[in-house]
């Protein structure tokens, strides 16, 4: 194969790479085939089976010995946000009234939530209540 026709496959695999959501692996195909296309131009890759050879060896090398270390390092950079499950067992604020089988209104956090009675019973403007569970928005909460 011509060294810019590896080129141009690696500059696919690495366009693909970026098209797709996180996982690392046609990223490792692509350099291992500009690696190859670089060797061919200098005339140090061989023959075509020999550019194969190198390009599989390579791709299968980097997937193998490089991904991880890759991922780990993605993962570090993320930013960590808490967990909802976290709010569970803090002590919120009451807003508007929480009619005993309906939705009222809860700050915690700074944030206002919709939230609900665990028990049942109705609750008043400036309660104090613990947080039983979280169900998407909304606050599962009972009397403190």
């Amino acid at each position: 194969m011509t060294w810019w026709l590896w080129l141009l496959v690696g500059l696919a695999l690495l366009g693909i790479e970026m098209l797709t959501p996180g996982g690392f692996f046609t990223i490792f195909f692509g350099v291992a085939a500009i690696v190859v296309g670089a060797l061919a131009r200098f005339g140090l890759a061989g023959p075509a089976w020999m550019q194969w050879i190198w390009f599989s060896g390579l791709s299968i090398a980097s997937l193998l010995f490089l991904r991880k270390p890759l991922l780990d390092w993605m993962r570090r950079r993320e930013v960590k946000r808490p967990e909802v499950d976290s709010l569970v067992g803090e002590t919120a604020v009451i807003l508007e009234p929480v009619p005993g089988n309906g939705v009222g209104k809860a700050e915690l956090r700074g944030t206002s939530w919709s939230a609900r009675s665990t028990d049942g019973s109705a609750l008043p403007v400036g309660a104090r209540c613990r947080v039983d569970r979280v169900d998407g928005l909304t606050l599962w909460i009972k009397a403190d």
